[in-house]
């Protein structure tokens, strides 16, 4: 794992939820879990204003912006039609029930 930065366990992760990774200036990343125990990675950021998705409501493989239920994609950043516009996706993995993201891009 000399790539990949261990995060947390994916049970420290709410079914349905998400936890926020701060990187400093460069934008927190959101990973969320789906019920199917899924993990995704995304700039913490919605691509119409901003809205934190890290508190956003998690439903299937998308997660819903708080500010203006924007529903955005958790594999790919991009919000479904007829909205437009994609926040940047990250690698991540599980392995043995920790989650990790790449070192790379916890740097500023």
């Amino acid at each position: 794992m000399s790539d990949w930065k261990p995060i947390c366990r994916i049970d420290d992760i709410p079914l349905l939820g998400a936890r926020r990774v701060a990187r400093g200036a460069a934008g927190a990343i959101a990973v969320f879990r789906t019920e199917g125990d899924k993990v995704f990675a995304l700039l913490d950021e919605c691509p119409h204003k901003g809205g934190p998705l890290s508190q956003g409501i998690v439903f299937g493989d998308r997660v819903a912006c708080p500010l203006h239920n924007w529903s955005i994609g958790l594999a790919d950043g991009c919000a479904a039609a007829p909205d437009i516009g994609c926040t940047r996706p990250f690698a991540v993995r599980v392995d043995a029930g920790v989650v990790a993201l790449r070192a790379a891009d916890l740097c500023l």
